[in-house]
Formats: structure tokens, sequence, C-alpha cells
């Protein structure tokens, strides 16, 4: 059991303590906050109203290992052409049965698809192309899916590349920092096992929250 200090009182006091330091911090041209669903939604809404920017989502999905979803060989980042980002090294070490990962990968494919349409409807994503964009999720552990995610948004050319999360390793932050023109992370626990023992609230975040903070956020860019 957790004894310590919480960091974070939930996904909002996250996302509102990530704001202000961006906020202080950053010169932004024509920014785009884009959020890894679920859990990265409510920390993201809460930057993208602070600094006036769109809200968008990028649908990522863990390629889980044999009985240990949580271990990931992998993810798929949705897109116009589904990007499969494998850790060789994971495979390696499991060595997973023939034809798993295909089958896995064709699982969490029709997954994005759903949540694509549950998320988005008949929408489009916003283009990240020459914008300022800032990645969001609720923290990093293994940083598999964070890693997938930077790579498709590099391919789409954006202007600036931001990772924005509450709380990581600093061994992971430490690799990622290539990957992106900045990282931007409150803390970096020395004893770190997992996201979720730095917030007090860490409930999982449902599909009809990521809805409604997505609505929320367009009415705002609007206003």
């Amino acid at each position: 059991m957790f004894t310590g200090t919480w960091l974070f009182e939930d996904r909002t006091d996250a996302g509102r303590q990530l704001a202000e330091t961006i906020a202080g911090e950053e010169t932004l041209a024509d920014p785009l906050v884009v959020a890894l669903p679920r859990g990265g939604v409510p920390v993201a809404y809460e930057i993208a109203v602070r600094i006036g920017a769109p809200l968008d989502i990028l649908i990522v999905r863990k390629i889980g290992a044999p009985g240990h979803a949580e271990f990931g060989l992998g993810a798929l980042v949705d897109g116009e052409e589904p990007e499969l980002v494998l850790n060789r090294q994971a495979i390696l070490l499991v060595r997973p049965a023939k034809g798993y990962v295909e089958a896995e990968t064709g699982r969490q494919h029709a997954e994005i698809l759903r949540r694509r349409a549950l998320y988005f409807g008949d929408r489009q994503p916003l283009s990240p192309k020459d914008r300022d964009v800032i990645l969001v999720d609720d923290g990093i552990a293994t940083g598999g899916t964070v890693r997938a995610a930077i790579k498709a948004l590099r391919r789409a050319q954006p202007r600036r590349l931001l990772l924005a999360v509450p709380v990581a390793p600093k061994g992971e932050l430490n690799e990622l920092r290539s990957c992106v023109d900045r990282i931007i992370c409150l803390a970096t626990p020395a004893a770190f096992r997992a996201v979720g023992l730095h917030y007090r609230d860490f409930e999982q975040t449902s599909d009809e929250e990521v809805i409604a903070l997505m609505k929320k956020a367009r009415r705002e860019d609007e206003a």
C-alpha cells in the first residue's frame, strides 16, 4: 500500500498544474493539444482551456503480452494507415506463440475503430502539420504507448512536438528526450512503481467522460 504523499488529487488537478507550468514557460505557435485516451483527456482538457488551444485525441492501443495485458509488446496508433510500433526486446523476452501479435493487433484495431466512431463521429482529426503540438497523458510507466504516439505525430510534421505528463520515471523520460522538442513533467519519483499510486483518485476515465470533455473543449475553442 502507498503510504507517501499524493502528488495529485485527480487528473483534473494534475492537468491544472501542468497547464500553469506550460502557460508560464512556453510561447506557442498555433498550439494543438493532443490527448491519449482515456486517462489523458481530463489532463489535456485543462491544458487546452488554459492556453486557449483546441483539443484532439490520438487513439493508441497497447499490444499486451499473453496473460499480462499491461506488459506491452508494442502499440498500434490510429490514422489513415494505422502504425504498429513493436518492442523487439519485449517480444524476444516473452516469445509469444506464432500468430499472437497479429491476432492481438487485429483485436486492438477493432477497438480503435470502435473508439474512433464513438469519440469523433463524422469529424476528422485536426491536422498537427506546422503547429506546436502538446502530447498529453496522465503519466508514463514503460513509455511504449507514448513512444508510438510520438512516432505517429512526427510523421504528421508538427512545427514542434512537446510531451506533457504529470508524473513519470526519470529513466523513461531520458530515453524519450531525443524524440521530442521538449518534455514537461511535474514529478519523477525515485521509487516509481505505477502511475496511479501518485494520484489520490485514479478512477478509470469513462468513454462518456471523454466525449463530454471533447464537446466542452470544442465549445470553449469556438467561444
